[in-house]
């Protein structure tokens, strides 16, 4: 396959470069704030890849070759990760994808502008990789008009930041598994109904979240896909998650693995055998992931291939961070020059990718999980016995 990007792809490119160069925040800030989405609004940078075919509410549209540009150039400028992301790549498509005219006016030109945030309820305590055990449930009150949302969702990236939560709820009593779900977009502005209790991670911040529902308010005219449709919703959403983003993270470990590579130089790592045979890998593995996820780009409906990819980034990646303590030596068990006692808990970038990759086969579905879907839903295999 050819895989270079043709002429309007490359002048994009340069347009994007510039312009993120002028306005990207600093690197030390590694999450954007709304301020950064309203800029990137401004630039004409939000919606790129939603279909103008149900109209045009974002700013400017694209191609799939361009999308992939502007991530990739977004990662590679290390501008912060993005507060609007659930917003616009994965709920906008969604309702473009399954959601009706109203929903798409109301919901579409807010997340354009950078002026209203999202985050997912979707994993449950005793719902995480197994997202069908789910038991979150939705009842129709006031005349059917509305649904009271009662339950709790977990590692919920941004609730505290975010203006809607689009959740996925049982609405039939009695249902089992996939069935009798529904996807509700639920606001997040409801004192009492609704509690966000940070989750502190081990690398020190406090990105994700828990959130409980006690009869949170959600009208009947904000379900998507319609009633009992959920799972099909709530799915074709997943697998856009593992699209175009997919290449701009990539683009993002080929920043983390240079800097690997130059912490190896300096410190003298690379100078063993092992170490240059693991940077090799490190990077030959990245450029097939990459050339397999282009391709990947142009066979949608293929099963296999989100499963395929999460496996391969997720140990890629968890072997990055140790590779990277690796060729620190012993100053990777310490923090800065500057660190007290009494003073806060830091970490450097590797540190904190070192820790954070640990998590990378377990969240977005466990290693465990994406083995099943391609036995079961690939090679055909018998499907593990559940209760």
């Amino acid at each position: 396959m050819d895989f270079a990007f043709g002429p309007e792809d490359e002048e994009l490119r340069r347009e994007a470069r510039t312009w993120l160069v002028a306005h990207a925040p600093p690197t030390s800030s590694p999450v954007g704030d709304r301020a950064w989405e309203r800029e990137l609004a401004d630039g004409g940078w939000i919606g790129l890849g939603w279909d103008p075919a149900r109209g045009t509410y974002g700013n400017r549209t694209t191609t799939l070759t361009g999308q992939v540009v502007w991530a990739e150039e977004y990662a590679r400028a290390e501008a912060p990760a993005r507060l609007g992301h659930f917003g616009e790549n994965l709920l906008a498509p969604t309702l473009l994808a399954d959601g009706d005219d109203d929903q798409c006016a109301r919901f579409l030109p807010p997340i354009a502008r950078g002026e209203e945030m999202w985050c997912q309820g979707y994993s449950e305590p005793g719902a995480g990789s197994d997202l069908a055990a789910l038991r979150t449930a939705a009842v129709r009150t006031d005349g059917g008009r509305t649904y009271r949302v009662t339950g709790q969702k977990i590692w919920t990236s941004h609730a505290h930041q975010a203006d809607w939560c689009f959740v996925l709820a049982r609405t039939t009593q009695g249902s089992r598994r996939h069935h009798g779900l529904s996807f509700l977009l639920v606001p997040m502005d409801q004192p009492g109904r609704i509690e966000v209790r940070p989750i502190r991670q081990m690398w020190g911040t406090a990105d994700f979240n828990e959130v409980f529902f006690d009869g949170a308010v959600a009208r009947a005219d904000h379900v998507v896909g319609g009633e009992g449709n959920g799972w099909r919703v709530a799915m074709g959403l997943l697998a856009r998650e593992r699209g175009v983003s997919t290449l701009g993270q990539q683009a993002r470990f080929a920043v983390e693995l240079a800097e690997v590579v130059r912490i190896a130089v300096q410190t003298g790592a690379a100078e063993e055998p092992a170490v240059r045979d693991r940077l090799v890998r490190q990077w030959a593995d990245l450029q097939t992931m990459r050339w397999n996820s282009l391709r990947a780009l142009g066979q949608a409906g293929d099963p296999g291939a989100p499963s395929a990819a999460k496996l391969l980034w997720s140990g890629w990646h968890k072997q990055l961070g140790e590779l990277a303590m690796r060729v620190r030596g012993t100053p990777a068990a310490l923090g800065p020059d500057d660190w007290r006692p009494d003073g806060p808990y830091r970490l450097d970038a590797l540190q904190r990718l070192f820790l954070f990759s640990r998590a990378d086969t377990i969240y977005g579905g466990s290693d465990e999980i994406q083995r099943d879907i391609i036995a079961e839903r690939v090679l055909g295999l018998p499907k593990e016995a559940r209760p």
